[in-house]
């Protein structure tokens, strides 16, 4: 009987994963690693953490997004965490590694080791439209493999603009 081989998806999420475990966050509100593919290579990593050099949570004791009760997916200005994705892209452009046309191999997990969908937030989607990542690979908490492709985000943000100007001006 042959041993059932492990899809890439998986493979790369699993070192996603292991990216993850570098996330610096006081109680794992949630951690997060990612890893930029192209052409079947990885050419970059990044986790969830503060900017090079910059304090933490874990330094001071206290989560400020914690003390402040704020929930997840808003409110990032209060904290001091640069997102797994900004960090795989900045990583790349640091070493001088070509992402335009990649795909992003996204892991977020809880303190206790439950997956944590990782659906990229609206500040991460426009650095990975940007930054031309064509699609974003993830686990939900149903353990499944989810696939978004980062051009409908265009689209997704350009309505959410509009919609915001109009609640605005009413």
């Amino acid at each position: 009987m042959k041993n059932q081989r492990t899809s890439k998806d998986e493979y790369y999420l699993q070192i996603a994963k292991a990216v993850a475990q570098r996330s610096i966050c006081l109680q794992m509100r949630r951690g997060f690693g990612a890893i930029i593919v192209t052409n079947d290579t990885i050419v970059s990593t990044g986790y969830a953490g503060p900017a090079r050099g910059v304090g933490n949570c874990n330094e001071v004791g206290e989560c400020i997004r914690n003390v402040l009760k704020q929930k997840p997916y808003e409110s990032y200005d209060n904290c001091p965490s640069v997102h797994a994705e900004e960090n795989a892209v900045i990583n790349a452009a640091r070493h001088g590694s070509k992402v335009f046309g990649g795909v992003m191999y996204l892991f977020g997990m809880h303190s206790d080791g439950r997956i944590s969908h990782g659906l990229p937030c609206a500040r991460c989607r426009r650095v990975l439209i940007n930054a031309g990542i064509k699609e974003i690979v993830t686990m939900n908490e149903k353990d499944q493999i989810i696939k978004y492709d980062v051009g409908d985000w265009i689209g997704d943000d350009s309505k959410a603009y509009i919609d915001n100007l109009k609640k605005i001006r009413k």
